[in-house]
């Protein structure tokens, strides 16, 4: 099989207001089109990828829970982490943990507000 890429990733959301406006915000992503009133689908602008909001129809019972996933990733323009962290904080995310994988590879760790780990990498 040969693929063309990773085509998106689809999230369960306790709020799907928080949740658009944490990732439009902190992550410039904009919204291409919305299925329904509960699911929003959001792109890197300029790219094909995309990140699906769905807000959990079960009260938020599944939002946050990963499934086996560790976390996915977003590769930052501007390698600015104190930047990217202070505005992951600001829009009610958290920094988990900050370090280097190897000499001068660095990374962060943060969670979104609905508890799903994004790893920051340059």
């Amino acid at each position: 099989m040969v693929t063309r890429g990773l085509t998106h990733i689809h999230l369960m959301v306790r709020d799907l207001d928080r949740a658009l406006a944490f990732y439009t915000r902190v992550f410039g992503l904009e919204e291409r089109f919305r299925e329904g009133r509960h699911m929003v689908f959001l792109g890197t602008p300029g790219r094909d990828d995309l990140i699906t909001l769905n807000e959990d129809p079960r009260g938020g019972e599944v939002a946050g829970v990963n499934g086996g996933v560790d976390h996915f990733g977003f590769r930052l323009a501007d390698a600015n982490f104190d930047v990217a962290i202070d505005e992951v904080e600001a829009a009610g995310g958290r920094l988990i943990k900050r370090g280097e994988h190897a000499p001068g590879v660095p990374f962060a760790y943060v969670k979104d507000p609905d508890g799903y780990t994004i790893e920051l990498l340059p």
